[in-house]
């Protein structure tokens, strides 16, 4: 009896009963090793970024040089001029490359260079609201050492804040967006100084109450950066030298780079209406630049490689190499969800999180980023020690261009596919692929009449937007489901064991989306009928036969 017991145990160590679908994470399913460093197991992660083999990284090169194409399509169709990428997971740079021009048009009609400048790894970006990431970073050095409390109020540093209604709004509000602030106001066309331009923002009344709502808005992060000023008694580019970028040897990243790397920068807007002309070697935010290139929500000028250390800094816990720049405690407030009041806006402090619009199939709630309107984005997946770093020039020569979010989601998604999934090795599984309004089957015949299906399986779907769905018909024409919807994510290749109703002769695996963000997709392996191997029939397939 109690042999009987252990063999009930080890055989089913995990059981749930949902509409007729029964998962079991069975003996069998794990009694192949999985792939070394597979998805979700990114193995010891190394102090510092550094050239590294896609072996090492536990990744696979085929999805990492469909970048090249995803990237050459988006200059071809005039999306972007030119773009530089880098991908790293656990420290090991596996992809670092430029492609197009940094700078090609004199004027917003598309008159090109005499001599165009070519992108190269190391060119310079302005980063845009990827700064805001900055200035949340040094805000929380501040935090660290007790000069900010969290959920003070804002006025208790800034006391002309304290009007129109924003008496109460705290400093985790302007950090998570909630607190009340309208998105923008054109500071560029008012005032005459730096500090009038400031004075503004903190006169200026709240569009809904503190904590009621969440509008992403570049003045919580204006203010937050006059605070670091008032309080660390430097100005913002200068606190964001000496605490973040010359201790992690960032020595591209600055705020109003000099006239002698105008070479090395990407050229962005032609500006005539502002009396601008081509923006290049300048900020490009018209708030910003009123405000002498320095603020806390745009400004900061860098490299992929540099914005690769810091990324590396925040999955490291916030130490690189020797130097530690925040502590672990306050690295997990930056990347926990602060507001889960207000869903699908998941922010941690400063960092947007879970974020599918733009970091696809590495979106989930652990993962980190941030993107910038010039056509910057950096996504970080904590579970796969993973960066993708994107930097375009996109609204070189004007913004009114194609909208660069698929180019962000297709390079995300060659990211994720280029990490393998958690499938046995030796497995025979079937992937449901990847894209947008899909509806792929795998059609299994059944020649006689069967009782059982059983498969096992692994998926990371976007929940409650993709689904799994096994279906039964009697007639290859007329479907119904039997089981509930797959959606989310299971974790672990796992058995799934589902009812046949009688009668039926056909069986099939649909894996269907929605219009746009997509999960590292759906693997079925292991199929039997009655316990015996049942094969897909292999012609009516748009699954991929793989195990990686």
């Amino acid at each position: 009896m109690v042999k009987s017991k252990k063999k009930i145990i080890t055989a089913l160590l995990v059981c749930t009963i949902a509409s007729g679908l029964v998962f079991a994470e069975t003996a069998d399913a794990h009694s192949y090793s999985i792939p070394n460093k597979a998805w979700n197991n990114p193995g010891h992660g190394a102090p510092v970024l550094h050239p590294g083999s896609v072996k090492g990284a536990g990744m696979r090169k085929e999805p990492l040089q469909e970048i090249d194409e995803v990237l050459r399509n988006a200059i071809e169709e005039k999306t972007t001029p030119g773009a530089v990428v880098l991908v790293a997971r656990s420290g090991h740079i596996v992809k670092q490359q430029a492609y197009g021009d940094a700078a090609r048009y004199v004027d917003d009609s598309f008159t090109e260079m005499e001599t165009p400048v070519a992108m190269q790894n190391d060119t310079i970006f302005d980063v845009a609201s990827i700064s805001k990431i900055f200035t949340t970073v040094a805000a929380m050095k501040l935090v660290e050492k007790g000069a900010i409390q969290l959920d003070a109020p804002v006025a208790k540093y800034i006391p002309e804040f304290a009007v129109n209604g924003k008496e109460a709004v705290t400093i985790r509000q302007l950090m998570t967006h909630t607190s009340g602030f309208t998105a923008w106001i054109p500071l560029h066309s008012q005032g005459e100084t730096r500090e009038d331009r400031l004075q503004l923002v903190y006169a200026q009344p709240l569009e809904a109450q503190p904590g009621s709502s969440y509008t992403y808005s570049d003045l919580n992060m204006i203010t937050l950066g006059a605070v670091v000023e008032k309080l660390s008694g430097k100005r913002l580019d200068q606190f964001v030298k000496d605490e973040i970028t010359q201790p992690l040897g960032m020595k591209d990243t600055m705020y109003n780079p000099p006239a002698s790397l105008k070479n090395r920068i990407v050229a962005t807007e032609f500006q005539p209406e502002i009396g601008r002309g081509l923006v290049w070697g300048e900020v490009h935010d018209e708030n910003a630049w009123s405000l002498d290139g320095v603020a806390g929500h745009a400004g900061v000028f860098s490299t992929a490689k540099d914005l690769g250390i810091f990324a590396h800094m925040i999955l490291n816990e916030g130490r690189y190499g020797g130097k530690r720049i925040l502590k672990p405690k306050t690295v997990q407030l930056l990347s926990e969800n602060q507001i889960p009041e207000f869903a699908g806006d998941d922010h941690g402090l400063g960092w947007e999180l879970n974020q599918g619009w733009y970091m696809d199939a590495l979106s989930g709630p652990s993962s980190a980023g941030h993107i910038g309107f010039t056509g910057t984005s950096i996504v970080i997946n904590k579970k796969n020690q993973t960066i993708a770093i994107l930097l375009t020039n996109r609204v070189h020569p004007t913004r009114n261009t194609i909208s660069l979010n698929v180019v962000r989601r297709d390079f995300v998604r060659r990211v994720a596919d280029a990490i393998p999934a958690p499938i046995p090795k030796r497995t025979d599984a079937w992937f449901s692929g990847y894209g947008d309004k899909l509806n792929r089957n795998l059609l299994l015949d059944v020649r006689k009449e069967v009782k059982e299906l059983s498969f096992n399986t692994w998926y990371e779907l976007e929940k409650d937007s993709d689904f799994g769905v096994v279906e039964a018909s009697k007639d290859g024409v007329v479907w119904s489901e039997i089981g509930a919807r797959l959606t989310g994510t299971n974790t672990k290749w796992s058995n799934v064991k589902v009812a046949i109703p009688k009668g039926t002769k056909h069986v099939r695996f649909r894996y269907e989306t929605d219009a746009s963000v997509n999960g590292r997709g759906w693997y079925v392996g292991d199929i039997k009928l009655n316990g015996k191997v049942a094969n897909p029939i292999s012609d009516s397939t748009d699954w991929e036969n793989r195990n990686y």
